[in-house]
C-alpha cells in the first residue's frame, strides 16, 4: 500500500506592478555573480533547478507534469529561465513568462538554492529580474507566491514593489507524494 500524504492548506498571494520601482536598488553581491540565461536547457537541468531551490517550499507543480509538457514551456520562446551564478555554481533562477505580452510579464518562478540564502542574494537577483521584465513594456508585472514559500518572499516582493490583488485558499500535495 502506498503512504497517504495529506493536502497542505495554503494562501496563495496574487501581486502585480503596475509601473517600473523608482526605489534605490539594492547594492549588487559583494562576490563574483553572473547571470546567463539557458537558451533551450535540458528538462533535467529545469528539474533540477526547479527541484533544488523549490524543495524546501514545497514546490511540486512541475514534478506533476511530463517531461514532453516541461520542454515545451521552458523552450517557447516567450519565455526565459534566467540562472544566477555565484562563482561559476548555479545560485538560483527566475523564470519570465511574456506568453500574454502586452498585457502582463510574468515572473513565474523565483528563487534560490538553499546554500545561498542569507548572503543578501535575493533582493539583488529579485531587483535585476524586474528590470529585466519592464525592459519589454508590459501593462504590469505579475507573481504570485504562497504561505508555503520562503517566509520573507511575500514582504520582499512587496519592499520590491509589488501589491497584491487577489488571494485565494488552496491545498498543496506535498512532494514526497512524488518521490
Amino acid at each position: 500500500m502506498g503512504t497517504e500524504h495529506p493536502d497542505i492548506p495554503i494562501t496563495i498571494t496574487y501581486l502585480e506592478m503596475t509601473s517600473p520601482p523608482s526605489r534605490t536598488p539594492p547594492p549588487p553581491p559583494a562576490i563574483p555573480t553572473a547571470i546567463l540565461r539557458a537558451e533551450e536547457p535540458t528538462v533535467s537541468f529545469y528539474r533540477y533547478l526547479y527541484n533544488t531551490v523549490g524543495a524546501p517550499w514545497t514546490w511540486t507543480e512541475i514534478r506533476k507534469k511530463p517531461d514532453e509538457e516541461v520542454q515545451k514551456t521552458i523552450h517557447d520562446p516567450n519565455v526565459s529561465v534566467m540562472v544566477l551564478y555565484v562563482r561559476g555554481v548555479p545560485a538560483g533562477f527566475a523564470q519570465f513568462d511574456f506568453r500574454d505580452m502586452p498585457t502582463a510579464a510574468d515572473l513565474n518562478y523565483f528563487g534560490l538554492i538553499p546554500d545561498f540564502i542569507g548572503r543578501g542574494l535575493g533582493p539583488w537577483f529579485l531587483h535585476w529580474a524586474i528590470g529585466e521584465l519592464w525592459s519589454r513594456n508590459p501593462d504590469r508585472v505579475t507573481l504570485n507566491t504562497c504561505t508555503e514559500d520562503h517566509p520573507s518572499a511575500l514582504g520582499m516582493y512587496q519592499k520590491a514593489g509589488f501589491v497584491p490583488y487577489d488571494r485565494k485558499e488552496a491545498f498543496l500535495t506535498p512532494m514526497a507524494a512524488f518521490e
